[in-house]
């Protein structure tokens, strides 16, 4: 593994491996045992498109036009918002979780889009900070961009995983309403940080 693989693996980990949207819903799918491999795919796919757009200088494109960063981050919030609101809504009617449903698996494929295209943290982080950095790499740019890539694949497919193992000690109601809880109150608090920035 080349230096510049490396140093985008280490990155791409730093960047993906904080507490958002697009985490938390994998953690989620995971302990549900839900339609978790299309969302892992899914995830790790974005996440290897955007990487090489922003390698490739699409990052350039978008700073360019800031009123289309500007609309994403309003979208972004909102869906954020809905999404935290219906979080903190199971989190505080726990008759809500025993009746609660299997999602269909293009409900969980829209929702998986929707947090992963709509936030504008992953292209203010991926697009534009790893595909500036990668872009810094000279030739070995794509090998940057191959580690940050693989550091994508790494942890969603940890996370998914690990999250899928402990779903018996994670399963139960109490504790759901705590993870709930906790995603409410952190997709909230995201959107009022992309807001306010």
């Amino acid at each position: 593994m080349t230096l510049s693989a490396l140093a985008g693996l280490l990155t791409g980990l730093t960047l993906i491996v904080a507490i958002g949207a697009q985490n938390a819903f994998v953690l989620r799918q995971g302990i549900r045992r839900e339609h978790l491999a299309p969302v892992v795919l899914i995830c790790i796919v974005a996440d290897v498109l955007l990487i090489g757009l922003g390698t490739a200088g699409v990052g350039a494109l978008v700073s360019a036009h800031p009123g289309l960063v500007r609309v994403v981050t309003w979208l972004g919030a909102a869906y954020l918002v809905g999404y935290g609101l219906v979080a903190l809504r199971r989190a505080a009617r726990p008759e809500a979780l025993s009746a609660s449903v299997a999602a269909s698996r293009g409900s969980v494929v829209a929702t998986t889009l929707a947090i992963t295209f709509l936030n504008p943290h992953v292209y203010l982080d991926t697009v534009l900070m790893l595909g500036s950095i990668a872009n810094g790499h000279g030739e070995q740019r794509w090998a940057f961009a191959g580690g940050a890539a693989a550091g994508s694949a790494i942890w969603f497919t940890a996370l998914g995983l690990g999250a899928r193992a402990l779903a018996g000690p994670l399963g139960r109601p109490g504790t759901w309403r705590v993870l709930d809880g906790v995603i409410g109150v952190t997709m909230v608090g995201l959107a009022v940080l992309l807001v306010t920035r």
